[in-house]
């Protein structure tokens, strides 16, 4: 099998990126996560259907989100509400956050 430059290089970025996610602490985040209740839910499933469930949800995707919402750099939808949320948030809490929600079945 020939292996490409292009291949090698996306191989490299995804084990560099995947590096850049903290694994967080289930209880912190349990501990963090009431304002997160108000919309979705104490469990992590959502109270009205505008809003997603976060139970499960993979942790990493969790951590790009709620950092992209944090750094404004997430639109449309619901971001407004949680850029606002997300402002205060540091990199422990939002780690604390996914392990907290991606433990959730």
């Amino acid at each position: 099998m020939k292996l490409t430059t292009s291949f090698i290089v996306g191989i490299a970025t995804l084990s560099i990126s995947s590096m850049t996610f903290a694994a967080g602490d289930v209880a912190a985040g349990k501990a963090k996560s009431a304002v997160c209740a108000t919309c979705h839910g104490a469990e992590g499933i959502a109270i009205m259907p505008a809003y997603p469930n976060l139970a499960g949800q993979n942790a990493e995707y969790l951590q790009a989100a709620l950092k992209s919402y944090r750094d404004k750099q997430r639109q449309g939808g619901m971001a407004a509400v949680m850029q606002m949320q997300a402002t205060n948030l540091s990199d422990e809490d939002i780690a604390n956050l996914a392990a907290y929600y991606s433990s959730l079945k």
